[in-house]
This record gives C-alpha cells, structure tokens and sequence, in this order.
C-alpha cells in the first residue's frame, strides 16, 4: 500500500528531509542526498523522481535509468572514500517512494558485517565539513 504523496518527505519537502539530510544534485532521474549522520563515512540516497513505485512497477528504461543514477554515485563514493565495501538498500515499508541508500563500510569502521542501521545517530559534521565532502561527491558524480 503507497504512502500518500501528501504525507511524503521527498514531494512535499517536509522539515524532517532538511534534519535528515542535505540535497547534492540531481541527476538523470532522481535526485542525490547526503546523510547527515554520518557514522558510514560518505552515505548517502538515490532518491526517484516520481512518487509511490516500486523496482517491479518501473518500465525496464525507467529501471535502468535509476540504476545508472545509483551506479554513478557508488562509483564516486568508492574514488572519493575508498570502502571496503559499499552496501545498497531499497526500503520502502512505510515510505513509498522509490530510493536507494548507498553506504561506504569499512573493516575498521562502524558497522563492519552487519547490516546498516538507519540512524545511528553517532556521528555528525560541521557545516564546512558537509560541504567539502558534497563539493567531492559533486565533483565526481556529475
């Protein structure tokens, strides 16, 4: 069942888009966003254009076009970042609208084998630290 586009973070630009995270840019059919929280150093979201779809609903150049978009930024988060692994997750159970974590891990780092939390609410940046690392990812994706 989709989420109202009225009840949606993403549509309707509600305040707790802006305390979760900071838009980079958009892309080809979705716009990047970085995490505040940043206990994955580099985590971000691939967020779809158009509200209430799912990966199945996606006609295959739609698919492939946000999978391009999510491909981009993981092949930029790894030059930028160097993880050890990058981790992707598409939950939707509450929010409907399509996106795309993408979280850098690292074997010494928080997190290591396990699956990422949300939020872990550990780890935040300066405003000049956020904005150098979204000049970086910028930079890159684009």
């Amino acid at each position: 069942m989709a989420s109202p586009v009225s009840e949606c973070l993403y549509c309707q630009k509600l305040p707790v888009l802006d305390e979760l995270m900071i838009k980079i840019c958009d892309l080809e059919v979705s716009q990047l966003f970085l995490f505040k929280e940043q206990s994955y150093t580099g985590r971000c979201n691939v967020v779809y254009k158009d509200h209430g779809v799912d990966f199945h609903e996606l006609s295959d150049e739609q698919r492939n076009a946000f999978m391009k978009d999510v491909a981009r930024v993981g092949k930029a988060l790894n030059k930028i970042f160097s993880p050890d692994k990058i981790n992707y997750g598409a939950y939707s159970d509450t929010l409907t609208h399509l996106h795309m974590h993408i979280v850098p891990k690292y074997k010494d780092g928080y997190g290591f084998g396990g699956v990422f939390e949300m939020n872990p609410k550990k780890t935040y940046l300066s405003d000049s630290e956020y904005q150098e690392m979204i000049a970086k990812i910028k930079e890159n994706v684009i």
